[in-house]
């Protein structure tokens, strides 16, 4: 296994071993051997330790530090609100994998957030901000203004919410309830 920089691979060739490198952009650990996930060409940072793989063709949509995506809230366990990503901000492709992320409750908005179920509910639809990538495993941030609630089902009638005037808080028309989201700049009723 005399991988270079530069050299042509295809999905599923044996790029290099997990002693030697730290899989990164396109490759991936299978049992100690490094992988390539696409065809295209090697490139090996060898002060980071990193080997990775350049596209011939465009290549799948993979999602980095800084992206913005849209998902949808699947579950709440403690601190953590865990998400089901969609797609992306930054182009209409699908995504190359089935992300699941997580947003911590210290990453929901700046300052305190009591309880998680104070910023998000079962079912929202919501923009957020990938912090953290691992393998197909997302960590995701909600502080900014336009991260947040995008869109909300009341928990006792199932009709879509509206925005009231408290930053914080939405509204059902149907049933008159008022509940607590951390709400995007960008809701939509």
């Amino acid at each position: 296994m005399n991988v270079k920089s530069g050299d042509f691979v295809m999905p599923g060739d044996v790029i290099g071993v997990s002693e030697q490198f730290l899989p990164d952009k396109l490759a991936y650990d299978d049992g100690g051997y490094i992988k390539a996930a696409v065809l295209g060409t090697v490139s090996i940072d060898d002060f980071a330790k990193t080997i990775s793989i350049i596209p011939k063709s465009g290549g799948p949509n993979v999602l980095e530090v800084g992206d913005k995506v849209y998902g949808q809230i699947t579950d709440l366990r403690g601190q953590r609100a865990l998400v089901h990503v969609q797609s992306a901000q930054k182009t209409s492709r699908e995504l190359a994998f089935s992300y699941m992320a997580a947003i911590h409750i210290s990453q929901v908005k700046k300052g305190y957030l009591e309880k998680i179920t104070d910023a998000f509910r079962i079912g929202d639809i919501i923009q957020a901000t990938v912090t953290k990538v691992s393998k197909d495993n997302l960590d995701l941030s909600t502080k900014n203004p336009s991260d947040g609630v995008l869109k909300a089902i009341c928990t006792r009638c199932r009709a879509y919410m509206v925005k009231t005037n408290n930053p914080n808080e939405l509204y059902c028309e149907i049933c008159g309830r008022k509940e607590k989201r951390k709400v995007s700049d960008q809701y939509r009723c």
